[in-house]
């Protein structure tokens, strides 16, 4: 088996526990605070990663700690507006409202380049914004309040992520990606003593919920990615981060009861296909440039 074959798993190892962290934060939303569950959950994966990689924390520059503390701000806002949104609508929802972030990207990323995405990136877009009416109008015609906060951190997980590919150009990703947990948890404690009364579970499935978030969901999913990105293509990476909404959707139905409802895999559908476009044509993007490249090693 290749290296990227075995890169490719992992990848899909991870997305499959981001798509059980919405389960993990409705189960421990029933027992804590949503700051509360933000805080436990960023700190402890702090811990758990700062413990491994303390040799690497301990030689850590000024520039590393500006860039982590943007990027832990960031991150701070997806974790809460999420945990805010999942008290109003489902997990699967949430799934699929957060992989927005897939189409997303390329808007920004025109924008900052001054010009119109591409007719790929164009259809996806639209293709998304169906799936999304589709999800979370209701027969009122109103969007729930829970939707609304999901797609806002969708919004900020687009910045996150063009803000990371440029801060991780110049400093070492693995110390960048702990300290950036540990400043997500230290706002989300401040937030929580500001507004919420700190607490930690006082049951098996908060406990579950918690340590599930923070050792799984956080310490080894951001460590996982940022040692497997070195191996796969970020067009592997983002067709494979596609599957979270449908991991998130088929872990409500098991553990949280959620109906698999014709609205959902509708919208659902819809989205996929967005995302989907949108990877694809990031896809012959880079074979083009590739195919270049060997055209003129051999002239």
């Amino acid at each position: 088996m290749s290296i990227q074959i075995k890169a490719n798993l992992l990848m899909v190892i991870v997305t499959l526990f981001w798509g059980m962290s919405y389960t993990f934060m409705v189960m421990g939303l029933e027992v804590l605070e949503a700051y509360n569950v933000v805080a436990l959950r960023c700190l402890i994966a702090f811990a758990v990663a700062g413990l491994i990689f303390y040799k690497k924390l301990m030689q850590v520059n000024t520039k590393t700690i500006i860039y982590a503390s943007i990027q832990g701000f960031i991150l701070f806002l997806v974790f809460a507006l999420s945990s805010f949104g999942l008290k109003t609508t489902s997990a699967s929802n949430a799934g699929f409202i957060l992989s927005l972030t897939v189409v997303l990207v390329p808007i920004f990323t025109s924008i900052l380049d001054k010009k119109l995405p591409s007719r790929p990136v164009r259809f996806a877009i639209i293709m998304t914004l169906i799936g999304i009416s589709i999800l979370t109008l209701k027969e009122s015609l109103t969007f729930q309040v829970g939707d609304i906060l999901v797609a806002i951190a969708a919004v900020s997980y687009a910045i996150y992520l063009i803000l990371n590919s440029s801060f991780t150009k110049n400093v070492d990703s693995i110390s960048f990606g702990v300290y950036q947990l540990g400043f997500a948890g230290v706002f989300a404690a401040f937030f929580c003593l500001l507004f919420e009364t700190p607490q930690v579970p006082t049951t098996t499935i908060g406990w579950i919920a918690i340590l599930g978030l923070g050792i799984i969901c956080s310490a080894f999913c951001f460590v996982a990615q940022s040692v497997v990105q070195q191996y796969t293509s970020p067009t592997h990476t983002g067709l494979i981060f596609s599957l979270e909404p449908i991991f998130a959707a088929m872990f409500a139905f098991i553990f949280l009861d959620e109906a698999i409802t014709t609205q959902l895999l509708i919208g659902g559908a819809f989205i996929l296909i967005g995302n989907l476009v949108a990877q694809l044509e990031q896809f012959s993007k880079i074979r083009s440039i590739r195919k270049e490249t060997t055209v003129h090693k051999t002239v």
